[in-house]
């Protein structure tokens, strides 16, 4: 028995969008594809009775604005979001603190590199 594909490209060349998780929609389309929503429900990864992972979601981009909003914020903040435990902010922290030491790295190489400088900045 053929396994169902996540997304089928239509007669049209479209997709035909019906994911169960956005994970199959950035296997499919890549990660550029998914919304910030989207993003932070793969890392949230599921919701709790009465509230789905995107309603999760939603409230924290509500509260904090932005990715940015969101990044500097101390743990316990994320404990007012209903839905949030200690498992969720742990996973979020992480990829925050990610985010954070490669943003710090690629300063850093623009910085110092001149030639990469002046390919990505044209300085």
């Amino acid at each position: 028995m053929e396994e169902e594909s996540l997304v089928q490209k239509v007669s049209d060349g479209t997709w035909d969008e019906h994911w169960h998780h956005p994970g199959g929609k950035l296997i499919e389309l890549g990660p550029s594809s998914l919304t910030d929503v989207e993003l932070l429900s793969i890392l949230i990864a599921h919701g709790i009775k009465g509230t789905p992972a995107e309603k999760i979601e939603e409230d924290i981009l509500l509260r904090f604005g932005s990715y940015q909003g969101l990044a500097n914020q101390p743990l316990e903040k994320f404990l007012k979001i209903k839905g949030m435990g200690d498992v969720k902010i742990i996973r979020l922290a992480a990829a925050l603190e990610f985010a954070k030491r490669w943003v710090d790295m690629a300063i850093n190489e623009l910085k110092y590199d001149r030639e990469l400088r002046k390919e990505v900045l044209g300085d």
